[in-house]
């Protein structure tokens, strides 16, 4: 009994901070604060997509726009 009061006050204090990080993220995005993180590969897709056009491998994508292999092998699947 008192392990199952323990888990469910444990659980509502959980739901209160999730609701308060919540809140705290709408109220930055408000105030131009919290922007979330910017797209790195997804902005060079469309080089990724000219470069394997013109034939050059995956290695060679991913020497010349540093990007990660399998942001590479990601934009390529997702045409």
């Amino acid at each position: 009994l008192m392990l199952t009061m323990l888990g469910g006050i444990a659980e509502f204090e959980r739901d209160l901070m999730l609701e308060r990080q919540r809140e705290g993220i709408a109220k930055a995005k408000v105030d131009g604060k919290y922007k979330g993180r910017a797209p790195t590969a997804r902005r060079k897709a469309a080089d990724v997509l000219r470069l394997k056009a013109e034939g050059k491998t995956a290695d060679a994508i991913v020497q010349e726009l540093s990007v990660s292999r399998s942001s590479v092998f990601r934009i390529l699947r997702s045409v």
